[in-house]
């Protein structure tokens, strides 16, 4: 994105006599488009097939029509709900001269009634009032992500496949130990390569050998097993290959990635994913960067009432789990580092309760410290750093 796009507003001034207004409510299978077109008492309605080609066809009939009502269009601005459907109409519409946005779900408000009538119709309406009040320039009506580029969605994606991988991993090992369990086993070593051929020698507690479709089934659970182990070696082996053939000088995430994993207790894989999910994105300060992370609280307060409901938990939840994670890593590792004589001075108490709230602060103190390392180049105080 451009230094000068705000998620919360719009900062190109409305002209809306020369300017498409223009919102998809998208499926699958369908797209309804609603619009504001300059020049027409009607606000145009139309159901599409989920074809990119036939929006650019409908945008360009709008603009004819207003063009015959005596209004030049010089500008065209959609939106969309970001969704499972990903940024990739943005990038499109983007490529064709259109302003493309993907509103944040979460920030439009909302009728609080408990059965309230919603319908594609109803959406649009909905989300044509909010993108008006973004448009105008007023914050507080939605807010958008940020459209990444294919090169940074798929940086994302060694990193994101590896967790999914991970806990694939840990699924068929809990099956296999499950089914084990059932007939007194519990010593089998999964992690030994021959596991497969000890099964054939493996006795039960009554000292008989496993029966031949439990036999057969565990050996199916280790053969995808292996695959998995396969497939997270060679993301990891990939990593290191680009890490290890980018220039020492170059600046760029892979240099970001190899700074913060000379910090003692950040390995590679943490630090990768810190990287590609947030420190990379060019957020404006630091309480961006907190926000992002879903590490900032959400206060409750009305009339004498003062309370804290916790973690707003509305940004990026890897990043989040994975900064608390770290935190607690942290403090192993860095035990003369200002980061942990903080915690430690603010948890003397002993109670549990409070070293899981200071938990949080202390995760988020280290991710803005670790945003300033990248930008600026500042080390945290008393951190210890591996030798270049």
């Amino acid at each position: 994105m451009s230094q000068s796009f705000d998620a919360s507003r719009s900062l190109t001034a409305l002209e809306q006599n020369n300017t498409i207004i223009t919102i998809i409510e998208m499926s699958k299978a369908k797209w309804l488009v609603a619009a504001l077109v300059p020049g027409l008492k009607r606000q145009p309605l139309k159901k599409l097939d989920a074809d990119a080609p036939a929006l650019l066809k409908l945008l360009q009939r709008w603009r004819d029509e207003a063009g015959q009502a005596g209004h030049a269009i010089k500008r065209i601005a959609v939106a969309y709900e970001a969704a499972g459907d990903g940024f990739w109409l943005a990038r499109f519409l983007r490529a064709h001269g259109i302003e493309a946005y993907a509103i944040h779900p979460a920030s439009v408000a909302v009728s609080r009634e408990h059965r309230r009538a919603k319908t594609d119709r109803l959406d649009t309406e909905l989300l044509m009032r909010a993108f008006l009040g973004w448009l105008r320039g007023e914050k507080r009506h939605c807010s958008m992500a940020a459209i990444p580029t294919i090169e940074e969605e798929d940086a994302r994606r060694p990193s994101r496949e590896r967790e999914s991988l991970v806990g694939e991993q840990t699924r068929l090992i809990n099956r296999i130990k499950a089914v084990l369990a059932r007939f007194g086993i519990h010593s089998f070593r999964l992690s030994l390569r021959c596991a497969a051929d000890r099964l054939e020698n493996i006795r039960t507690a009554e000292g008989t050998a496993l029966p031949h479709n439990t036999r057969a089934e565990v050996h199916r659970f280790l053969e995808r097993l292996n695959l998995v182990r396969q497939q997270i070696r060679a993301i990891e082996q990939e990593r290191e290959r680009k890490l290890s053939a980018v220039p020492a000088a170059e600046n760029g995430p892979y240099a970001m990635v190899r700074l913060i994993a000379r910090i003692i207790g950040i390995g590679v894989e943490t630090a990768d994913m810190l990287v590609h999910e947030i420190l990379s994105r060019g957020l404006r300060d630091r309480r961006a960067v907190a926000r992002y992370a879903g590490l900032t609280g959400s206060p409750d307060e009305s009339g004498q009432r003062r309370r804290e409901k916790g973690l707003a938990r509305s940004g990026n939840a890897r990043v989040r789990r994975g900064m608390i994670q770290l935190a607690w890593r942290f403090l192993s590792f860095q035990k003369d580092s200002d980061l942990t004589r903080w915690f430690q001075a603010r948890t003397a108490d002993g109670r549990k309760t409070t070293r899981k709230t200071m938990i949080v602060a202390l995760a988020r103190k280290l991710l803005i410290a670790l945003w300033c390392l990248v930008t600026t180049g500042e080390v945290p105080q008393g951190v210890s750093l591996r030798t270049a």
